[in-house]
């Protein structure tokens, strides 16, 4: 990869034209002289939680060598994706016995502040002991919720612990299969999440700025898929793909609207794609013998549109809509994935891509998606709905990458469990 440099924080620039445009990027991203759009990505799939970026003005097209490395920074152990906003990035590991959470310049990578605090969290599968799920930034706030279930709120600028609470540990909810992975959802002055806790505590809505719990519902277990507030028919609602299926919620009060059942029959299996709303209708797909399934949401109850086992089987990449299709990685392990476009209204396969040997995860931007594979390879192929055309590959990590990759400002922000890149896509 191009402009590779060893050590924790690195500039690699390779004129010093690129380092003036860092030094003035803010400047630059409001009056881009070719009206290029640029955008903050505050949480988990981005600002609009569908894993779509409004930037244009990008660089796709590298070669062989792959795109400008900006810097590199090597991190505690973590599966979390970071996220950007107001010129940070926050980021979430584990260091020895503590979880971090860490601010750095987006487009330096210099450290700006830290808090920690401790974990025994041990993983019942051998995987790593660090964060799953991704921060979130609401205004001046940072929220992180901890492998164990430690929700915590941290200023942004400082740092400054504002409030924390050992939330699972308080509600009884147990340890499923790999930690804790959703993260935090701000709906107003709410924040949502899926602990799982028993006695009508699946779902929690928390007061973002004293750290209080507001409201309690349903009895599900907890997903590992992000809960999506939307609006329809002009009432907002919360879609939370839970361990046991959809739920659905009046966002402020916790009032359960709809109810499905969604889950593989076998005991050791998750629900880990976010749901995806388009309109009235909400698609589910996991992993398992699962498949998926199109929903419209109706005055009387979910009306089944259709449902497939085969057609698409998503373990945990979010699923992309664009123009009357569907994007979607198919199969649970990496010797069966392939992409596939599906028709939304009836399911029906329009593409399949060849063996891709590696599990995706992707974004959508500027007419292509640009993908992490868990294998480390980073590429980018055409929003096309007649056929896959992949236009770039590049190995840019060491296995394994399984957070997906984030976009802000022009600049791609790449993972594994323990390395953090940041690569620049600007064209100049």
């Amino acid at each position: 990869m191009r402009g590779e440099s060893k050590g924790e924080t690195v500039l690699t620039w390779v004129t010093a034209k690129r380092l003036f445009l860092v030094l003035c990027w803010p400047l630059f991203s409001v009056l881009s002289p070719v009206g290029a759009i640029a955008d903050d990505w505050p949480a988990y799939l981005g600002p609009h939680q569908n894993g779509i970026s409004s930037e244009t003005g990008l660089d796709l097209d590298w070669g062989e060598e792959g795109p400008p490395l900006v810097w590199r920074r090597r991190l505690g152990e973590s599966f979390s994706p970071p996220v950007v906003a107001q010129g940070k990035l926050i980021a979430f590991h584990r260091l020895g016995n503590e979880e971090v959470v860490e601010c750095l310049e987006a487009s330096t990578g210099e450290s700006l502040w830290n808090g920690r605090y401790g974990t025994n969290y041990v993983d019942r599968y051998q995987y790593n002991g660090g964060p799953r799920s991704s921060p979130t930034i609401d205004g001046d706030r940072v929220y992180t919720y901890g492998a164990e279930g430690v929700l915590t709120c941290w200023e942004l600028q400082t740092g400054r612990q504002v409030w924390q609470r050992r939330l699972n540990e308080e509600l009884g909810a147990p340890q499923e299969f790999f930690g804790v992975g959703t993260p935090p959802v701000v709906f107003r002055e709410l924040l949502l999440l899926n602990p799982g806790g028993p006695n009508g505590a699946g779902m929690v809505g928390i007061d973002k700025r004293a750290g209080e719990t507001v409201w309690k519902a349903g009895s599900c277990g907890a997903g590992y898929s992000a809960p999506v507030v939307a609006t329809v028919a002009a009432q907002p609602m919360a879609f939370s793909l839970t361990k046991d299926g959809l739920l659905v919620l009046a966002p402020g009060t916790g009032r359960i609207l709809y109810d499905f059942p969604f889950r593989s029959p076998r005991r050791e299996s998750v629900n880990a794609a976010s749901p995806v709303v388009v309109g009235s209708r909400v698609l589910l797909s996991a992993a398992y013998e699962v498949g998926s399934v199109l929903l419209q949401l109706e005055d009387g109850g979910l009306k089944t549109l259709w449902r497939d086992q085969e057609a698409l089987q998503s373990h945990w990449a979010t699923s992309v809509f664009d123009q009357g299709n569907l994007y979607g990685l198919h199969g649970r392990h990496p010797r069966d994935a392939v992409m596939r476009c599906l028709d939304w209204e009836t399911g029906r396969i329009k593409w399949t891509s060849p063996r891709l040997r590696e599990r995706l995860t992707f974004i959508m931007a500027a007419g292509h998606f640009i993908a992490m594979g868990e294998y480390g390879h980073l590429i980018v192929f055409e929003v096309n709905p007649e056929r896959y055309v992949q236009t770039a590959k590049v190995r840019v990590l060491r296995s394994p990458c399984w957070a997906p990759p984030v976009l802000a400002n022009g600049l791609l922000y790449v993972r594994n469990e323990t390395d953090l890149l940041c690569l620049d896509l600007r064209k100049e």
